[in-house]
């Protein structure tokens, strides 16, 4: 006979409060979005290669001129009761950097970084509930990286408080990143560190 199919459930969200969050062990997962502990997006490898690339190029250009690069393990105090990590968060020269020993900033980085992934309520959020918060926030430029559509989005945060979309890029080499003099962003060697990865994975030898 058959055997029935087995629903796994989604965890509950867990009621916590921003200090509780901000004192999580850093591998412990999840964002804190109106007092409830969420869960984060598993990212793949893919979104991992895309981490990496733009860390690697924001670091090289970044440190030597007095800026600071930081990971995806960084966390932001929004509100009392959000608090959110980004994909990548950069300050830039001459900004106010975070206190070295605070579990969980409120100081905005000038950008934060986040790669869409593909699945609906992912995207939504980088797309619809972060844009809203990163400004709110105060973070200069939000950058949005979408591997499936292969694009390049920067949002620049206006007098009014809300975002604009000030460059949009899917190919060839960007080289007038708003806020970033000099700053070259060569997306199709991002593209091809993409497609550099095997697209299927062999078993492991016993």
């Amino acid at each position: 006979m058959a055997q029935p199919a087995v629903t796994i459930q989604p965890s509950p969200k867990r009621p916590m409060t921003i200090e509780e969050w901000a004192d999580m062990p850093e591998d412990e997962p999840g964002e804190l979005v109106d007092g409830y502990l969420e869960e984060e997006e598993a990212p793949d490898f893919i979104h991992e290669a895309i981490v990496s690339w733009l860390f690697r190029v924001l670091a090289n250009w970044l440190v030597p001129r007095g800026g600071r690069v930081f990971g995806s393990d960084a966390k932001y105090r929004l509100t009392e009761r959000r608090g959110r990590k980004p994909d990548l968060a950069a300050y830039l020269p001459g900004s106010q950097l975070p206190g070295g020993r605070r579990a969980a900033t409120r100081v905005p980085p000038d950008i934060a970084v986040e790669v869409v992934s593909p699945a609906a309520r992912d995207r939504r959020r980088d797309r619809v509930e972060k844009t809203t918060e990163y400004a709110q926030f105060g973070v200069r430029y939000y950058w949005l990286i979408d591997p499936e559509a292969r694009t390049l989005e920067i949002l620049e945060l206006g007098t009014d408080g809300r975002y604009v979309l000030a460059l949009t890029a899917a190919d060839g080499a960007v080289s007038s990143v708003p806020g970033c003099p000099e700053l070259s962003l060569d997306l199709d060697a991002l593209w091809a560190d993409i497609d550099s990865l095997p697209q299927d994975e062999d078993e492991p030898a016993p």
